[in-house]
């Protein structure tokens, strides 16, 4: 199968899997106790008020009817309107977005050189003091919670030290404007990610480096970096790509968490409160969007995978 049909049929699938987690996001919303024409309606609400909102939300209508609405308006990408501030979705996720962009999109920027430079040197070192560091930082680092490692380096650099601020609180719109608030952040992003996608970067070199083609461009001649990063490096990133289409999709849940504990108005805190207001076409359209991207990155990473891997392998 070449790259063309493997794509496509990938596309398809992918195309299915938003349609069947639109589905389920809806019948969850359905099933969440409580009223949400009662919740918007005040503390003492009225019988008249509570038809009026529910009319309004279309809550009185059969929820097949509003499930075939609500994925034909997604088609068109149109989102609904927010139950809490009246604004069509699409506006208030666009508010929320530039936040998390930003810390998503430095996070990979950074994740890459990082992880792949410590796997490839640790297979370098392989068995030396050095390889034998890293591999200890790495699992050390792994086990914490993103939760937990946020919260300590808050405690020490922020609160103790004082080099850091502890929270966006009072931050410009755009955290670019303010790189020390990002340090803590995309330390807490970074840690975790770095330490399994270099694992696997450095056992894939090791492979690569064991095995007999490396050894035979060493005997024409090549330097040893050359070697290393031009005929084994590439065999060893096969893993890799595919742990960073799933630590993207780690990003999500951990750019939620970062976002709460360090106060930042992404789309993390968005879902935060979202949910305790029972905004449910925000709720519905974040999940979606988280959805699709995670669809997008995993057939990026396929395909990236499927491009590394030797045409006999396939």
């Amino acid at each position: 199968m070449n790259l063309t049909r493997y794509a496509l049929r990938r596309l398809l699938l992918g195309a299915v899997q938003v349609v069947a987690v639109a589905t389920l996001v809806f019948v969850l919303t359905e099933a969440l106790p409580g009223d949400a024409a009662v919740v918007l309606a005040g503390d003492i609400p009225d019988e008249e008020r509570i038809a009026q909102l529910r009319h309004a939300l279309e809550l009185d209508r059969p929820a097949v009817g509003r499930w075939a609405d609500w994925l034909a308006g997604l088609a068109r990408g149109d989102l609904g309107v927010s139950l809490v501030s009246g604004r069509p979705v699409a506006e208030v996720l666009a508010d929320g977005l530039p936040p998390t962009l930003v810390l998503a999109g430095i996070t990979l920027l950074l994740l890459v050189p990082l992880s792949v430079g410590a796997g490839v040197i640790a297979a370098v070192r392989h068995g030396r003091l050095l390889d034998r560091v890293l591999t200890t930082v790495t699992v050390g680092l792994y086990s914490i919670p993103e939760f937990a490692l946020g919260v300590v380096l808050v405690a020490l650099f922020a609160v103790r030290l004082g080099w850091f601020p502890p929270t966006a609180v009072g931050a410009p719109p755009n955290l670019l404007e303010q790189p020390a608030l990002l340090v803590l952040p995309l330390v807490v992003l970074l840690a975790r990610p770095v330490c399994s996608i270099s694992r696997l970067v450095r056992a894939g070199m090791i492979d690569a480096l064991a095995s007999g083609y490396v050894a035979h461009a060493g005997r024409l001649g090549l330097s040893p970096w050359r070697v290393r990063l031009t005929h084994a490096l590439p065999n060893a990133l096969a893993p890799g790509v595919q742990q960073l289409a799933r630590t993207t999709d780690w990003l999500l849940g951990g750019v939620i968490v970062v976002e709460s504990v360090f106060v930042i108005p992404g789309l993390g805190t968005l879902l935060n409160d979202s949910v305790a207001a029972r905004d449910i076409p925000v709720i519905q359209a974040l999940c979606v969007l988280f959805a699709t991207t995670t669809v997008a990155v995993n057939l990026a990473a396929d395909l990236g995978a499927y491009r590394l891997v030797p045409a006999g392998a396939r």
